[in-house]
């Protein structure tokens, strides 16, 4: 067997067809074909999972235990295979603390530059900080109050790994008898400490356990000295029972999440490389932890690392000022006798009706009810014995929403105060996650929070040639932090992700923008001889940018790796060493290879659906004729992001299209502004917080507002397309009807998989069995009971046309579509899956294995399988993600089918073909991150395609027959004929 290719036999993985292949070596080979055709079933559960499993099945018993093990897919033999690695569109991280620095390692190689060669300066008086003497330490802690207990200890092992045996020993020899490991006391002539080698500890030497008074000073001056020398100048004050407002204004506190259960100490370091005699500001010593915002030592002490924090907002608590005032407080419940006890006392003292409107009380009353009262108020409660009467403050009724959501024991509790909270940026660190001192130290003038604010583009402009700013100490530790810094920011750069600030959230990162950091951070990896399996790594990517993740991908190639690529993109294919054709249908209609080669053979290809589109023999045709509006809603003053007070008019009653190059502000326009802002409006929807802008107009044009996203349609196995949709309702009642039914009275509720009666029992009606193994991974296996059936004998029996619920589950939905004949409720339903492009869908699919393109498409046709009332705003993002062009070409008659219904269309794209056929496009940048913002065109895709400033319009110029101008690939393509109107 030549060692050129890998050889793929006999593949029956899904719906493949003992598929039989040779993927070529170091070499880019794109899969393509229809959607549901088996591409990814070849591509990733095939080639990628066999290579992934044999690495596995390579490490120890013991290793495998950790990384878990992948099952054997259904394939006769693979060989010339390479370890494995997926880029696949999954999300980054869900995690608020990860970000785009720390995904990258960006972050990791900052903190070390800023800890080896930052200056430290002061945040109270802005001074370069120095050098601080053992005397200035003492002085600082006298000045807490009289008899303070505190611990003088030195911290001489921080975060290491070891067990430490011999340090303990030596430490007893030296007459050390108590120390803390990792916060716990022990007592080393009592018992040595036996600790994990594998973990890391921190290890601190009690020195000395001193009340702090000025009698003690010469005590105390011994005992700071000796702990100096011993952790090589640096000094650990613990504090067990630390006063109210302690006098050193330290950030060292370790509490909260990051420092583990129950520790409310103060500990405070002390560090002989820093401190400022005309400062009251507290340091600790710089290390790369520092600047860590998952770690307590470099962590915001107020929102530990968060950026932001929960605050009880004003306006969710008074939603409605028109409202009395024993009514207004939304949190409140007048019919409470706690909260009307408050409601009717604070009303007598300022002697206010409780029927009168809220917005008609005085500003200053409003803020005592809703802040607290300046003076005591008199508070009666009746009681068995008579009338109570209390006189204190009232404390207002944010603030007694605040509290009790820090105190309350109670979920319910906890949750019904967060209805009326908003998430805000956290008002100590303002949402830069680091403490003061971390914030303060600089590097060139400029401090790591203004690095992480920086988009990439800004970042690897800002770092390049840094070394001529810095010392020639600093220069020479700096040099190898910057080579790779600079490094990585270019790979970014050439992925097309230059717009990306390195402090944005990885949970806000689309699938495609996840893709194409892990493509970055491979790229920067280096590595040799590796099989690289990616899922269209060109979604959400504007054609200006594909042709620098083009070069991206060949780089990779050409280090000597080989590249198996989902795609269909045409540019991708173009570019290709070698093309797989899926086919020739979806579903069980494929499985099986059409046609491989290189570009011009899959165009030679007649019987390959692909290859009609790539030469021209099929095409998605322009319409005739372009809507007019039906009236306009109008953006003013939008402002979030990036966005530049943006006032846009979004046109009704015609299909929109918003464009621009990626991080021009698409999605941040129709998500935060549009959908947020119409949901609060319109639906009285207070979990949303809408992004910054002015106003909304014209609302009252449309009736509601509907996102049809990508978000999984359910979280559960026992959640499909049939429940979805509700057409597995009308097949129950169909199944109930039969004569068989009706004689044993089953009712509707019998066919279902999810309640007991007619499911088998043994899986609860999921058709599987989880097995555990030991070293291998949990394996799915038939229900023994049902045979994967998911219902018991009894419910079997009865059967439709021959076919029992199973096999209806079980059935594709072209399939069944053609089965419920006689059925239109059912047959319109499927006929609304079918006309998305789902027809090679499994009515019982588990809907956790859909693709995100998949599951907004079984939203989509669950929209229209919904009463058209017209004036219904739809707002889609990318809806074309997965899509093949014949796919594409039904997906585009169906939201056309929903404008010429009365309602308005609204999609974030960059697929050219949908974009020719709206009404109006919307084209923001010119650029993306802060060089966009703006709207550069817009008007028809005519109007737009003639405006030279826009990169969409100068692409959008080689799909429009009417234009003359060319394009950037005029060269290679035709524009699409006009749609006759027969």
């Amino acid at each position: 067997m030549s060692r050129d290719v890998i050889d793929v036999r006999g593949a029956e993985e899904h719906n493949l067809k003992e598929v039989d292949v040779e993927i070529p070596r170091e070499e880019l080979t794109v899969v393509t074909g229809l959607s549901g055709s088996g591409k990814s079933s070849l591509a990733f559960d095939t080639v990628y999972a066999e290579g992934q499993r044999r690495y596995i099945e390579s490490l120890s018993a013991y290793a495998r235990n950790f990384l878990g093990q992948m099952d054997k897919p259904k394939v006769e033999a693979v060989e010339g295979l390479s370890p494995a690695i997926s880029i696949d569109q999954k999300n980054a991280a869900n995690n608020p603390r990860s970000t785009v620095g720390t995904v990258t390692e960006l972050h990791d190689y900052l903190r070390l530059l800023y800890a080896r060669t930052g200056t430290q300066y002061d945040p109270i008086t802005g001074e370069e900080v120095g050098e601080q003497s053992p005397q200035a330490m003492i002085t600082q802690l006298l000045e807490f109050p009289e008899g303070t207990r505190a611990k003088i200890a030195a911290p001489i092992v921080r975060d290491q790994k070891g067990a430490f045996e011999e340090l303990f020993e030596e430490l007893v020899s030296e007459g050390y008898a108590r120390v803390e490991v990792d916060g716990e006391q022990f007592d080393l002539t009592m018992e040595s400490p036996e600790l994990d080698k594998n973990y890391d500890h921190t290890i601190d030497v009690i020195v000395d356990r001193v009340k702090l008074t000025a009698d003690a000073r010469s005590r105390l001056t011994d005992s700071v000295e000796t702990a100096l020398e011993e952790a090589d100048g640096v000094l650990k004050v613990i504090i067990p029972d630390p006063p109210e407002n302690p006098p050193i204004g330290s950030n060292t506190r370790s509490t909260g999440d990051l420092a583990g259960d129950g520790d409310d100490r103060l500990t405070v370091e002390f560090s002989e490389t820093l401190g400022n005699p005309n400062s009251e500001f507290q340091f600790s010593e710089i290390e790369t932890r520092s600047f860590s915002f998952n770690s307590p030592y470099g962590a915001c002490p107020e929102c530990e690392g968060i950026g932001q924090a929960k605050e009880v907002d004003e306006e969710l608590v008074i939603q409605d000022p028109s409202k009395p005032l024993k009514h207004v407080f939304e949190a409140w419940s007048y019919n409470r006798s706690y909260y009307r006890t408050r409601i009717d006392s604070v009303a007598d003292h300022f002697g206010i009706s409780l029927d009168t409107p809220w917005e008609a009380i005085d500003d200053d009353i409003q803020r005592q009810f809703l802040y607290g009262t300046d003076r005591q108020v008199v508070f009666e409660r009746s009681t068995r014995n008579g009338t109570r009467r209390k006189e204190k403050r009232f404390e207002g009724v944010i603030p007694n929403l605040s509290r009790r959501h820090v105190e309350t024991d109670s979920e319910g509790t906890r949750e019904h105060i967060e209805e009326y909270m908003a998430v805000t940026e956290c008002p100590e660190c303002n949402g830069t996650r680091l403490k003061e001192q971390s914030r303060h130290v600089l590097v060139d003038g400029t401090s790591i929070t203004e690095v992480n604010q920086m988009s990439i583009g800004e970042a690897r402009r800002h770092f390049e040639g840094m070394e001529e700013n810095l010392s020639a100490r600093d220069r020479t530790i700096a040099e190898e932090i910057l080579k790779e810094i600079r490094a990585r920011l270019g790979f970014m750069e050439e992925v097309g992700l230059e717009y990306l600030t390195l402090d944005r959230e990885a949970s806000t990162l689309s699938g495609g923008e996840s893709q194409r950091i892990r493509l970055a951070t491979q790229v920067g990896s280096g590595l040799v001889g590796v099989l690289y399996v990616l899922d269209e790594p060109s979604i959400g990517l504007h054609q200006r940018d594909n042709d620098r993740l083009l070069n991206t991908l060949e780089g990779l190639r050409d280090l000597g790796n080989t590249l198996v690529v989902v795609e269909h993109d045409e540019e991708t294919m173009r570019r290709a060493d070698t093309i797989i054709d899926m086919g020739p249908g979806p579903g069980k209609r494929g499985g099986e290879i059409v046609v491989q080669g290189d570009f011009d053979d899959v165009c030679d290809a007649e019987d390959s659906t692909t290859g009609d589109y790539l030469a021209g023999r099929k095409e998605i045709p322009v319409p005739g004729e372009r809507r007019e509006r039906d009236g306009e809603l109008r953006v003013r003053g939008a402002r979030q992001h990036n966005l530049k007070n943006l006032d846009v008019p979004i046109p009704l009653g015609v299909f929109t299209a918003i464009t621009g190059v990626s991080g021009s502000g698409k999605s941040t326009l129709m998500h935060e502004i549009l959908y947020k802002g119409l949901a609060r409006e319109m639906n009285d929807n207070t979990s949303v917080d809408p992004g910054e802008h002015d106003a909304l107009e014209g609302i009252e044009n449309i009736e509601t507002v509907r996102l049809i996203d990508q978000s999984p349609i359910g979280r559960t196995p026992r959640s499909n397309p049939a429940t979805y949709t509700g057409v597995f309702d009308y097949i129950r009642d169909l199944f109930a009807e039969t004569k068989l039914a009706k004689q044993r009275g089953y009712k509707k509720g019998r066919f279902s998989f999810n309640v007991k009666g007619g499911r088998c029992e043994a899986c609860g009606g999921q058709g599987t069995v989880t097995i555990e193994m030991n070293f291998l991974s949990d394996v799915q296996v038939p229900c023994e009971e049902c045979d994967g059936a998911r219902y018991n004998d009894e419910t079997l029996d009865v059967t439709y046309k021959d076919k029992t619920i199973a096999d209806v589950l079980d059935m594709e939905v072209a399939e069944a579509y053609e089965f419920f004949e006689a059925n239109t409720q059912i047959r319109r339903r499927l006929k609304l899956l079918k006309d998305v492009g789902l027809g090679y869908m499994s009515l019982g699919q588990p809907s956790t294995t859909l693709s995100g393109g998949e599951a907004q498409r079984v939203k989509l046709a669950e929209e229209l399988g919904k009463k058209q009332t017209g004036d219904t705003l739809y707002l889609l993002d990318e809806p074309t993600t997965g899509l093949h062009k014949e796919d594409e070409r039904k997906l585009i008659d169906v939201l056309q089918r929903l404008v010429d219904n009365g309602n308005s269309v609204v999609v974030v794209e960059h697929e050219l073909d949908l974009v020719k056929n709206a009404d109006h496009i919307i084209d923001l940048g010119p650029e993306g991150g802060e060089g966009g913002g703006d709207v550069v065109a817009s008007g028809t895709p005519e109007s737009v395609a003639r405006t030279d400033e826009s990169h969409t319009g100068r692409y959008l110029r080689d799909y429009l027959p009417d234009i003359d101008i060319e394009g950037p690939r005029s060269d290679r393509r035709k524009p699409a004929k006009v749609a006759s109107d027969d």
